[in-house]
């Protein structure tokens, strides 16, 4: 149970770290302000240093990870460039981003709740990727 349970925790964060990285792309480049910009950069490079920390594990109980769900992610994308063609300010990117992270936050939290037997280890990274989204929503509060 402990192993299956691991193994489901790193798949879900491995979608959730994928899904980041992704949004942050989709945005990047309609950011205005260079602290925006670096605050954006700085949280997709610790998105990264946690997806080689989960490919590392994934690779050890030999499982590929998950990629987000299809619906999920064209979902996002559409309401990022819809949003996005209206207004192309920082404020909206902001708004998209604190929904993004807030629904991260909710669903790793219930892959937590749901994956009790997961190790340690695994439990960590997903309480850290939890701060980092948590983080994020806070620091760029300034461009709501």
């Amino acid at each position: 149970m402990i192993e299956q349970d691991t193994v489901k925790l790193l798949r879900e964060c491995d979608a959730g770290v994928k899904m980041g990285v992704t949004s942050i792309n989709e945005v990047l480049e309609y950011v205005k302000a260079d602290r925006f910009r670096q605050l954006l950069s700085d949280c997709k490079e610790e998105h990264n240093k946690l997806n080689d920390e989960l490919q590392a594990l994934l690779e050890r109980y030999r499982d590929d990870g998950k990629d987000p769900n299809p619906i999920a992610k064209g979902m996002s994308w559409v309401k990022t460039n819809v949003k996005l063609a209206f207004n192309e300010s920082d404020h909206t990117v902001a708004d998209l981003m604190t929904d993004g992270c807030n629904m991260g936050v909710k669903s790793l939290n219930l892959y937590l709740n749901q994956y009790k037997a997961a190790d340690e280890v695994s439990k960590d990274i997903a309480k850290r990727l939890i701060n980092l989204e948590e983080k994020l929503a806070i620091d760029i509060r300034d461009y709501l």
